[in-house]
Formats: C-alpha cells, sequence, structure tokens
C-alpha cells in the first residue's frame, strides 16, 4: 500500500494562523465593548464618559499599551495571510482565483453592511471587504516588495494621521475675524464631539438614542452612517492595506505559520517591544499628566501610536507564537474560535448590542469603564465554550457556511461525515 502523496501548503489548514485568529477576534472586544457599551468619543477618551481614576484609568491604560488598535492590526494581517490561502487553494483546484475571490469580497461587503446598518455601527467587515478588492493585484510582488510597499503604506497612513492633530491646533488658535472664530469654534465642537470631551448635551443625546427602541436606533445610524464605509476607506483604507500586505509576506516567510525557530521568535519579540512598550508607555503618562487634553489624545492616539503600533503587531505574533502550546487545552479553544472567527464577531455584536440597547437590557453609559470587563469575559467563555463542541460536529461556524455557499452558489456541506 503507497503512502498519499503529501499535502500540499494551500490544502493544510495552519493551526498557527488558528490561534492568532482566535486571540485577536477575544482581544478586539476589549476595545470594542466601549464602542457598545459608552458615548463614542469614550473609545479613544476616558474622561469623556466611564470614568478616569483609579480602577477605570488602570483599565484604560492598559488596553491602550496592549491591545488598542493591536488586535484590529492582527486581524488585518490575517486577512491577508488568509487570502492568500483562499487564493492558492482556488488555484490548486482549478477553479479561477478572481472570480473566488471577489465574490468573497463582494460578499464579504454585503454582511458588512447588514452588519453596520441592521446591528452595530462600529462595523470592520465592510472595510474589509473593500480593501481586500484593492490587495488582490499585489499578491503576486515578491516578499521583499510586498514589505517595501507595505511600510511605505504604513508611513503615508501615518502622515495622514498626523493631519488630524494639526487641524486641531489650527482651530484652536483663534481667529481674529468673527466668522473664523465661529468657524473654529463649529471645527473644535466636532474634534472634540469625536475624541474630546462632547457637550453635556451631545453626552445626553447619545444616551437617549441608544437607550431607545430598535426602530429609531436603526433609523439614526442610517442617518449618520449611511456611506460610512467609503470614508473609512479614504482614511483608514493605506493602513489596513498595509497591514494586509505584510500579512501576506509573514505568512509567506513563515513568521505568521510557525516555521521560525524559537530563538528567533524571541529575538524579534524583544527587538519590537523593547521599543514600543516604553513609548506607549510614555504616550499613557503623557495623556494622564494633561488630562487627556483635547490636542494631546490627536497626537498620542492618531499620530505617535500609528507606526509603534506596527511593531506592537509583530510583537503579539512572536509572543503568540511561543506561548501557544500544540495539543493544549486552551490552544485547541482558541483554535477553533479562530477558525470559526466571522461568527464570533458577529455573535459578539449580537450579544452586546442586546444587552446595552435600549431594545435589550439597556445598560448603555450605565457602567463605569473596569466594570465592562467582567461581560468581555462572559462573552470569551462563551466564544471559548461554544466553538469547539460545533466545529467537533460541523465543518464550519453558521456564517462561514453560509458565506462559502454565497460564494459557491451551492449549498456547503455542513456536517462531519464519520470516519470509518
Amino acid at each position: 500500500m503507497t503512502a498519499p502523496p503529501p499535502a500540499s501548503p494551500a490544502s493544510i489548514r495552519l493551526d498557527s494562523l488558528d490561534i492568532i485568529r482566535g486571540v485577536a477576534v477575544l482581544g478586539i472586544l476589549l476595545l470594542n465593548i466601549v464602542g457598545f457599551a459608552m458615548p463614542g468619543a469614550a473609545y479613544e477618551n476616558p474622561r469623556t464618559y466611564g470614568g478616569w481614576h483609579g480602577a477605570d484609568l488602570l483599565a484604560w491604560a492598559v488596553n491602550f499599551v496592549l491591545f488598542d488598535g493591536k488586535m484590529r492590526g492582527l486581524f488585518s494581517f490575517l486577512f491577508g495571510a488568509s487570502m492568500l490561502l483562499v487564493i492558492e487553494r482556488a488555484e490548486a483546484g482549478g477553479r479561477d482565483p478572481a472570480r473566488v475571490h471577489y465574490a468573497r469580497m463582494g460578499w464579504l461587503l454585503v454582511f458588512g453592511l447588514a452588519h453596520l446598518w441592521l446591528v452595530w455601527d462600529g462595523d470592520i467587515l465592510a472595510h474589509y471587504g473593500l480593501v481586500g478588492m484593492i490587495a488582490y493585484p499585489l499578491r503576486r510582488l515578491p516578499t521583499e516588495r510586498l514589505i517595501v510597499l507595505g511600510l511605505l503604506l504604513a508611513v503615508a497612513a501615518t502622515a495622514m494621521f498626523a493631519l488630524v492633530p494639526l487641524q486641531v491646533w489650527t482651530v484652536q488658535q483663534a481667529g481674529a475675524a468673527a466668522a473664523e472664530v465661529q468657524a473654529h469654534a463649529r471645527q473644535l465642537q466636532s474634534f472634540n464631539d469625536t475624541f474630546g470631551t462632547p457637550s453635556p448635551q451631545a453626552i445626553a443625546q447619545e444616551l437617549a438614542q441608544y437607550r431607545a427602541g430598535y426602530a429609531d436606533i436603526l433609523r439614526a445610524r442610517f442617518a449618520e452612517n449611511a456611506t460610512m464605509p467609503f470614508a473609512m476607506l479614504f482614511f483608514f483604507g493605506p493602513e489596513t492595506l498595509a497591514y494586509m500586505l505584510l500579512g501576506m509576506a509573514a505568512f509567506r516567510s513563515g513568521l505568521l505559520t510557525g516555521a521560525w525557530p524559537r530563538h528567533r521568535y524571541r529575538v524579534w519579540l524583544v527587538r519590537c517591544w523593547s521599543v514600543a512598550l516604553p513609548a506607549y508607555g510614555a504616550l499613557a503618562g503623557w495623556l494622564i499628566v494633561t488630562g487627556f487634553a483635547l490636542l494631546p489624545v490627536a497626537v498620542a492616539s492618531l499620530a505617535l501610536s500609528a507606526p509603534l503600533r506596527l511593531l506592537m503587531i509583530v510583537g503579539w505574533i512572536c509572543l503568540l507564537q511561543l506561548a501557544a502550546r500544540s495539543g493544549g487545552r486552551l490552544t485547541v479553544r482558541l483554535a477553533a474560535a479562530g477558525r470559526m472567527a466571522f461568527t464570533n464577531y458577529l455573535l459578539t455584536s449580537l450579544i452586546c448590542t442586546t444587552i446595552f440597547y435600549g431594545y435589550g437590557l439597556g445598560w448603555f453609559g450605565q457602567l463605569s469603564r473596569w466594570q465592562l470587563y467582567p461581560i468581555v469575559v462572559g462573552v470569551w467563555a462563551v466564544i471559548l465554550l461554544w466553538s469547539k463542541p460545533c466545529l467537533d460536529h460541523f465543518r464550519f461556524g453558521p456564517f462561514e457556511w453560509l458565506w462559502r455557499s454565497l460564494v459557491g452558489r451551492n449549498l456547503q456541506p455542513m456536517r462531519r461525515t464519520a470516519s470509518v
């Protein structure tokens, strides 16, 4: 009896990708929970709402240094790597890779818009669908060019982010003419409503909006976010595309697949985090000392965080590769959560909006910042407890199955067949 030929890389599900994706889908809730539970400006500025002293300040600081933007970056890296896997599988199976890819991105855009408009306005799926369409023609670049282009896009994104604090500084300078003063005051209030300290009236309006019924929330969401994915594409697109391209390079180089020797992961972890962690700590200290004033928040959260974020993301990948234990009980459950990341991401939104919005428990604006994290742990427990048993019986999570079926234009087999 002859042994079967070795499987090609395109036919193998790489556990390391699933584990990192599982950590990312759990970790992103550490930040998104604020978006579910509090007025929008509280996401960037703890002084806005929810407390900024004691345990609340500690919760903000830990997230700012370790998780804010880093989990989203991990997702973007993994999205780029997964794009290559899907394209390789399509080519190996004799299918048109462009048709498969653009069908996947098109349906992801549809899912994202439905999520954005019907469930939660913090959606990232529509953005990924749009950026993924742009990324496809660049996949054939050599690894070195992917890295160079990714870094150039990251620099361009940093320059774009730096324009925001420059605008803040400009409008804080009072003009001489009355019309100019009024225009600056309106712009300044807009910045404060976004990541500063909104007026009490603006806070009260947002609290009332999300404590209302579904129809009222839906009406406001359409009015405010109808074209949001396209605005995001302009402002965040270069950074997201950079991370997707770097994710492709990280996949090919072995960084994401666990192919590096352990000492190399340790070296890169030390290199990245020995720079990024102290720098993030210094930024956090500066924001605390300045009392989270508008201009420092804009500088630290946008302009100065952007180049450090990339170092933190690579460090996170290295740390997870070193920490993951093959066959470990937590590792297996994290991998299952990662394989069902699409479903678990949407499930998180359904759970949290039900907890916080007026058509559910109505807890919006009721808890301080640190009090949100027992809820996070509870949602984590649900994801870790249900993902593995689901995949023990089914080949995909429910939304993964629906996505595959729509892309393939036929219903995919869902149940696992018993091995003989």
